[in-house]
C-alpha cells in the first residue's frame, strides 16, 4: 500500500528516533525484542504516529485507474501491510481508494505475521479460494517481494525512482502503475 498505491511519505529513521528504537533496524522486529509492557507502550505511540501519517496520504499517480481496471476485469484485490488495519483504512480513505477493497481483504500486522512472512499473502489466497499461481504481489520494498516469494506468488517491484534494488526477488520491475497496467492489459 504505502509506496505502491500511495506516495511514499514515511520517514522510518525519524519514526525510530521518536520511538527510541535502534537506527536502521525494522520497527516491528525491534518491538518484538522488547519486554511486552514496553513494546505495548511503543506500539501505542507507533499507531498514533502512523495514523497522523495516514491522514496525509495521497494516491500514487494512476492508482485509481489501475484499481478500477483490475476490478472491472474481475481480479480479486487485497492489501497486505505492516501497518495496523485501522491505519490501512485511514490511508485508503485519505487516498479515496478504500472502496476497491473488501474489509476482509485488508490484511495487516493485526491479522497475521507481518511481511516479509508470506502468511498474509497465503491468508488472502485462502479467502479468495485461489492458488499462488494465479496471484501477484506488487510492492515497493524488499519485504513485499520476500512476502510474495515466501508465499510462492509472482512479484512485481514498483520503484518510481527506477532503482530496482532487488532484481533477484522480482519477476517484473516497473516505474509506475501505468507501466504495470500496460504490461497486463
Amino acid at each position: 500500500m504505502d509506496g505502491t498505491l500511495t506516495n511514499a511519505i514515511h520517514d522510518f529513521d525519524a519514526i525510530r528516533k521518536e520511538l527510541g528504537l535502534p537506527a536502521g533496524k525494522p520497527i516491528l522486529e525491534s518491538l518484538a525484542e522488547l519486554p511486552e509492557a514496553q513494546a505495548q507502550d511503543i506500539r501505542t505511540q507507533l499507531d498514533a504516529l502512523e495514523l497522523r501519517i495516514a491522514e496525509d496520504a495521497t494516491a500514487q499517480p494512476g492508482a485509481d485507474d489501475f484499481l478500477s481496471t483490475l476490478k472491472t476485469s474481475g481480479a480479486s484485490l487485497g492489501i497486505l501491510t505492516r501497518n495496523g488495519k485501522g491505519i490501512a483504512h485511514a490511508t485508503l480513505d485519505a487516498c479515496g481508494l478504500r472502496h476497491y477493497f473488501h474489509d476482509d481483504h485488508v490484511v495487516s500486522r493485526d491479522c497475521c505475521a507481518p511481511k516479509p512472512d508470506g502468511a498474509g499473502v497465503t491468508l488472502l489466497l485462502n479467502r479468495w479460494k485461489t492458488t499462488a499461481e494465479s496471484a501477484v504481489m506488487v510492492g515497493d520494498y524488499l519485504f513485499d517481494l520476500e512476502a510474495g516469494r515466501n508465499a510462492s506468488v509472482a512479484t512485481v517491484h514498483l520503484a518510481v525512482n527506477g532503482d530496482f534494488a532487488w532484481p533477484h526477488m522480482s519477476d517484473v520491475c516497473v516505474k509506475s502503475l501505468e507501466e504495470l497496467s500496460k504490461q497486463i492489459f
